[in-house]
């Protein structure tokens, strides 16, 4: 089997000085390809705790489903794999039997191929409690596709994986098949070296005197007043008369989206009666506090989201429409917002394909880039990597959107928008799935996040945060949860008084861990040199004399990701 070239591995090692030992944390593996290969990669982790991952040992280890008839097979280069045939429903296959435990996290892989054409194809986890699928993949004849995905499990015992496709005409291969477990601990110590590694940067500070000689023992005193990587929220007209919704948000947050004032059905509520009334106030508010507005959206794909005189339009009346709504909305806003939905959802959904064919939504896309070249153009889903079981919004299907509409002519820029309403934390497969998104090379925002209420919305909410924040692809967040005096779409960060909930401390503590570093303020060393790491952004730096009276200038220092930064900072005291 070929070698993965792209296996990202790093080691954890945490040092147990009481015991004087070493336990070294498995890598997390973030690699995937969405090629379709001749020959599967060997499986991640060797497999994990797969018994006979790469069927080198016939059909040990895995068992027929329902009336399945499995089979081991051979390609011409020695390749050796398992098929099910024979398939009369969907979940007929092969199986193999796990115990798996409630408190570990559970990443899976695997490649598959099918007998004909193509089809949708899951991987499937049948618990004591119900069935957790761990990821899709669109499989095709003649070459081997990569599913790759994860899982939580809500009580522990035995497991069993099948793969599950609706297309019962087809046989299903499977080759380097991998399950591995990590524990909590070794999660969150993927996360921490993500984030050292991608999130920031090691700096050195050394105190001088007018004759350049060391100071030990001053005081390295260090804020943040930017930070690089963007955390927003999304606001409403309800902030634009309410002083206190207003404190509350712009001592937050710099990046903001309009939860429906720049919607279709919100500025043209009748064929040729435009009102931006609502918009043009949100875009002053945000331009005079220096806040970012993504734009959202200028198309909906969901049929029921439509202005109400729309879908009764007849394919060149809703040409004509569309072709005035995308010139009006973009050419109003020509420079002024950072990012514009283009259409929203259409992996869900399809109006504008149903009614104008089917490279409408590629047709948009140019357009957007043409009347404003400096907005990213960006797709927004949901499911993608909130949900494993909505198949239709996988990240598989999400990355052949991209290919389709490549192909069909769209090569301008494009961003991926994944909007993250959660009801749970399925840590493993929101990790895989970014993993997935990344092998497009795109910017990938997270652009609605929230979470269901529940008892466990703030813990989830917080692991969510981490998760998200520590994936080196991740270029954003924005939250979803404008606030309106009946509630919240799903999730509000506030009560009526703008007092915090649960939720809103959590993205209060969470920013402010983003933002400041542990170990400051801090002392210099004997060479008066102090170093920490930072995560990136914009920094005022000043250091302190031991003394006690005298202070060095304010000094700005500007921290970016993959920037070298200055070895050593050397800031004077004047003493």
């Amino acid at each position: 089997m070929a070698k993965f070239v792209n296996y990202f591995v790093f080691v954890v090692t945490i040092l147990n000085l009481g015991f004087g030992f070493q336990v070294h944390a498995v890598p997390y593996d973030h690699s995937y390809t969405h090629e379709c290969l001749a020959t599967p990669i060997k499986p991640q982790y060797n497999g994990g705790i797969v018994v006979n991952p790469e069927l080198n040992e016939g059909l040990y280890g895995w068992t027929s489903v329902g009336d399945a008839n499995i089979k081991h097979g051979k390609s011409y280069d020695g390749n050796k794999y398992i098929i099910a045939s024979e398939r009369r429903q969907s979940f007929h296959s092969f199986s193999q039997k796990f115990i798996l435990q409630k408190e570990k996290l559970y990443t899976f892989s695997a490649w598959l191929q099918v007998s004909d054409g193509n089809a949708d194809v899951a991987a499937v986890f049948k618990t004591r409690t119900g069935y957790e699928i761990a990821g899709w993949v669109t499989a095709r004849k003649g070459c081997w596709s990569m599913l790759k995905g994860g899982l939580v499990v809500n009580t522990s015992g035995p497991t069993e994986l099948y793969f599950e496709s609706n297309n019962t005409n087809v046989d299903i291969w499977a080759d380097s098949i991998s399950l591995q477990p990590f524990t909590q601990q070794e999660w969150i110590s993927h996360q921490d070296q993500s984030i050292e590694k991608f999130r920031k940067s090691k700096v050195k500070f050394q105190a001088v005197d007018k004759h350049g000689q060391p100071i030990p023992n001053a005081t390295v005193s260090i804020k943040q007043r930017r930070p690089n990587f963007p955390v927003g929220c999304a606001i409403n007209q309800n902030i634009l008369q309410n002083s206190a919704y207003q404190n509350w948000f712009t001592s937050r947050f710099k990046h903001t989206v309009f939860e429906n004032e720049l919607k279709w059905y919100s500025n043209e509520r009748s064929r040729g009666s435009e009102d931006y009334s609502a918009s043009d106030a949100l875009v002053k508010f945000a331009q005079s506090h220096g806040v970012a507005v993504r734009g959202h959206n200028v198309f909906w794909a969901n049929p029921a989201d439509q202005p109400n005189w729309v879908p009764g339009l007849s394919s060149n009346d809703l040409w004509a429409a569309s072709n005035k709504r995308i010139n009006s909305v973009m050419g109003r806003y020509r420079g002024q917002l950072f990012h514009w939905d283009v259409m929203n959802e259409n992996l869900h959904f399809n109006f504008f394909e149903s009614k104008l064919g089917w490279n409408a939504s590629t047709v948009f896309y140019q357009k957007a880039n043409a009347i404003d070249g400096k907005t990213t153009p960006f797709l927004n889903e949901y499911n993608t990597i909130e949900e494993s079981g909505d198949g239709t919004s996988s990240p598989s299907k999400y990355l052949q959107k991209i290919s389709e509409m490549r192909k069909n002519g769209y090569n301008g820029p494009l961003g991926i928008g994944v909007q993250g309403h959660f009801t749970n934390a399925n840590l493993p497969y929101l990790r895989s799935a970014i993993d997935q998104l990344a092998s497009a090379k795109l910017p990938i925002w997270v652009t609605e996040l929230d979470v269901k209420s529940g008892p466990n919305q703030a813990s989830y909410l917080e692991k969510i945060l981490w998760e998200i924040h520590s994936h080196s692809a991740v270029q954003g967040i924005i939250i979803w949860s404008a606030w309106s005096p009946n509630g919240c779409y799903v999730m509000c960060l506030t009560d009526n008084n703008f007092r915090n909930l649960a939720t809103g401390n959590i993205v209060d503590k969470v920013m402010n861990q983003w933002t400041h570093a542990a170990d400051l303020p801090g002392p210099t060393d004997s060479n008066g040199i102090f170093e920490t790491s930072l995560y990136h952004g914009e920094y005022e730096v000043k250091i302190n004399h031991p003394n006690g009276d005298a202070v060095s200038d304010l000094h700005e220092i500007n921290l970016l990701p993959n920037d070298k930064a200055q070895d050593t900072y050397r800031i004077t005291i004047n003493v």
